[in-house]
Parts: C-alpha cells; sequence; structure tokens
C-alpha cells in the first residue's frame, strides 16, 4: 500500500549511491569502489550540488540507502564524507542506510516512510511498492544502456538538473514545504 502524502506526511527522500552520486566506472576503469583507488571514483555530473538543493527542499528528510557489503559500505561512508555530500548542512551521517540485497531496500525506505525514492537501477525501483515517487536516475550509468521500457510508476530523469526540478514540481504539489521537520 502507498502512503498517503499530504499534510500529515512530510516527504521523505531516498538517494541510491551506485550509478546515482557515484558514478558507475566505465570498463575496465580502476577508478570505482572495485578498482585500486575507491577514493578517486567520480560523482555523477552535478550530483554534489544537486543533494544541497535537495537538502534545502527535504529538509533533514534526506536518506541514502544503498545495497554494500562491509566493505563497500566502509568505502562508500568515507567517500560520501570526502565528497561533500554528508555532514552539516547535508545529509545526516545517521541517515546512511545500507543493505545486503537490492530488495532489501524497499522495508528500508517503508520502515523511513520515504515518498520520493532516486535509483539507477529499475529492478530496485520495481520492489519500492510503498513509494509513491520512483526516479530512475539515467545520469550515471557510464556506457551502460538505460532500459528500454519503464512502468508508468516509474518516471525517467537523465540529469540531477532534471532530478532536483523534477522533485521540487512533485513536492510542492503533494506535500507541506521542508521546513516543517
Amino acid at each position: 500500500m502507498i502512503p498517503e502524502i499530504g499534510r500529515s506526511a512530510p516527504p521523505i527522500l531516498g538517494l541510491d549511491v551506485g550509478g546515482v552520486l557515484v558514478a558507475r566506472a566505465a570498463g575496465g576503469a580502476d577508478t570505482s569502489f572495485f578498482g585500486s583507488r575507491p577514493m578517486g571514483t567520480p560523482a555523477t555530473a552535478g550530483a554534489a550540488d544537486a543533494v544541497r538543493e535537495l537538502v534545502g527542499i527535504f529538509g533533514s528528510r534526506v536518506h541514502i540507502v544503498s545495497k554494500a557489503g562491509p566493505r563497500i559500505e566502509a568505502l562508500s561512508r568515507a567517500w560520501l564524507a570526502r565528497n561533500g555530500f554528508v555532514g552539516e548542512a547535508l545529509v545526516a551521517p545517521d541517515h546512511l542506510h545500507f543493505v545486503t540485497t537490492r530488495s532489501d531496500k524497499g522495508p528500508v525506505c517503508a520502515a523511513l516512510g520515504v515518498t520520493h525514492f532516486v535509483d539507477d537501477r529499475l529492478d530496485v525501483l520495481e520492489h519500492l511498492t510503498t513509494v509513491p515517487h520512483r526516479l530512475l536516475f539515467t545520469g550515471g550509468l557510464g556506457d551502460q544502456s538505460p532500459p528500454a521500457r519503464v512502468p508508468e510508476t516509474v518516471q525517467t530523469v537523465a540529469t540531477w538538473t532534471a532530478t532536483v526540478a523534477l522533485l521540487r514540481d512533485l513536492v510542492g504539489k503533494s506535500a507541506p514545504p521542508a521546513d516543517l521537520d
């Protein structure tokens, strides 16, 4: 069941890491969490500025929900802090959630009351049945192609500029302003 969004339910944003905040490395590149220089992995174009804008829209209700084992979780936490995604006036350190399987994002989002989620994997978004606004981010796919068909329940966005604009529009239509924490 999808939660009702309105005056009593403020919007809560969930963001993935790989392919959304962190650019997917091209085949064979070692600048990824799986290569020899994980901290050199670039952010997707515009991601850091976009997250600052999204914190302005959603307030303290921005969560990062990502699939990672212990090693990649530690690298992700370090990378997010080093690259200006986590900290004061950004995503709170206790709003980082890591799961061991992609399908585990669904129960985490349900427990947090996430109303909007951005991921680069359609299979993940299809598991988020309690999240009314699901965005497929294609701007960090690298040399991989986006899915040929996307269900009507998912909106596709190719850049962070488009993502922020869409989320601002969705929140403006569906919930109170971010300062009502």
